[in-house]
């Protein structure tokens, strides 16, 4: 497995679970043991939870963990990594899960939070800040901010373009940028760019804004620039290709925020564990095994609302609403779509997430082979 994620932790251990007795090896740049970005923008970044409690359980000493081992270049012909110095890594199967990194605004050294490392740093800086400016208004972006308000800071979040949260559709980005007003975060749209002058100052259009401290969020960019000449497909997007096994070559699988299928990534934790699965069993069994099926399902926490959604984004028109009420910031909703297909979102509504699975997406159900 190269990389360190959630995706390649359970790929590594789903080849346990199916009965691999081989050799499993995880390379991982980052010098920690595997962690959940999920509290990333919240507790770790309000510094209410310590950085530890984001790390996962340790592998099992049937895995080889290895921090500090970055993959610079892969030859799938003689079936070899090489990390940073130097050293070769020979594989009989290989999963790339390698991620994505935070896309930065003219390469400048901005501050991010795409790491625990990251999280860390703007952790300190926003503990003697009194503002900040956040960068991108999508999940990430709205998080961040909803967590420096929460600290007391004066906070604007600035993006390209309305809506905010645009994955979301109109009418529940409506909703949820409506909450976050309501909590004093401020909110400017800069449609002539944006451009980072230095690391407390920021041009939007003819406006110059200040803040103690500035946070992209302004999305990811895939890592697969160590697979520059290996011959492996890589998508528009910047991604991996993967088939419907999440397979890229009969020894070689693919899962997580690095993987690109029918021309779109989607980097979010579900996907990342349910394509590891996939992975791990596609390189066991090859055509045998089932396809991978995608499970729609996201959640976001900001501005007062929890928002936990099953089925396919963005979200046209109104939705029916099921249960609770809307003026209240508490109901369940449900989109019906042309084809048939429907999206469930509870918004600070209790649900046990497979019966809002049933209400939107459904669970997802793999499609035999030869179907």
């Amino acid at each position: 497995m190269v990389g360190g994620s959630i995706a390649a932790l359970t790929a590594a251990q789903s080849l346990r679970a199916e009965g691999f007795d081989g050799q499993v090896t995880v390379l991982s740049d980052e010098a920690h043991r595997p962690y959940s970005r999920v509290p990333l923008s919240k507790g770790i970044l309000a510094g209410r939870e310590p950085v530890e409690s984001a790390l996962l359980p340790e592998p099992g000493d049937d895995i080889e963990f290895r921090t500090g081992a970055r993959a610079t270049r892969l030859d799938p012909r003689a079936r070899v990594v090489t990390l940073a110095d130097d050293t070769q890594v020979p594989y009989q199967g290989l999963v790339v899960a390698t991620g994505a990194r935070a896309r930065r605004l003219d390469g400048g050294s901005d501050l991010v939070v795409r790491t625990l490392d990251d999280a860390r740093v703007v952790a300190s800086r926003l503990a003697t800040a009194r503002s900040a400016i956040v960068l991108g208004g999508g999940f990430l972006g709205m998080e961040i901010a909803t967590t420096c308000r929460a600290l007391g800071l004066e906070v604007t979040v600035v993006d390209l373009a309305p809506p905010l949260l645009r994955l979301l559709g109109p009418w529940l980005s409506d909703l949820a940028v409506a909450a976050a007003r309501d909590h004093g975060i401020g909110v400017r749209v800069a449609p002539d760019g944006v451009t980072l002058l230095d690391e407390y100052t920021v041009r939007c259009g003819e406006s110059v804004l200040e803040a103690d401290v500035i946070v992209c969020a302004v999305g990811d960019v895939p890592n697969t620039s160590w697979l520059e000449g290996s011959g492996l497909p890589l998508a528009a997007d910047g991604g991996l290709v993967a088939d419907e096994r999440c397979l890229v070559a009969p020894d070689i699988a693919a899962a997580g925020d690095v993987v690109s299928r029918h021309g779109r990534r989607t980097p979010h934790w579900t996907n990342a564990v349910e394509q590891g699965r996939a992975a791990a069993a596609a390189l066991l069994h090859g055509e045998a095994a089932r396809p991978y099926c995608p499970d729609p399902y996201f959640w976001t926490e900001q501005s007062g609302l929890d928002l936990k959604i099953s089925g396919e984004l963005p979200l046209t028109g109104a939705p029916e609403v099921l249960a609770g009420s809307v003026d209240d910031r508490s109901a369940l909703l449900r989109w019906t779509h042309d084809d048939g297909t429907a999206t469930a979102v509870a918004v600070n509504h209790r649900l046990p997430i497979v019966k809002l699975k049933r209400l939107g997406a459904g669970p997802p159900v793999a499609t035999p082979s030869g179907a």
